[in-house]
């Protein structure tokens, strides 16, 4: 049985800073939960605002496995959703 294309691949970028990636099934509600949650992230002294990032989707939307592949070769931040 083939495995069900449900899980979508994502950087999530300050500017054109990228500060992390990870896989969804949702990505306006991952968006929305990373632009919520209060971060932000130095960058040669500046300091970059979560609330102001955006998702940016890589790709076409996938399996769970080979997203879980492509967020183990990109050294993505395992979070739970």
């Amino acid at each position: 049985m083939e495995e069900k294309k449900d899980t979508y691949r994502y950087w999530f970028k300050v500017g054109n800073l990228k500060i992390t990636c990870g896989i969804t099934q949702n990505l306006v509600k991952r968006e929305y939960e990373l632009k919520k949650s209060g971060k932000y992230t130095v960058h040669n002294g500046t300091r970059y605002y979560w609330a102001n990032g955006r998702i940016l989707q890589q790709g076409h939307i996938t399996t769970q496995t080979e997203a879980l592949n492509w967020q183990k070769e990109n050294n993505c931040l395992v979070e739970q959703e």
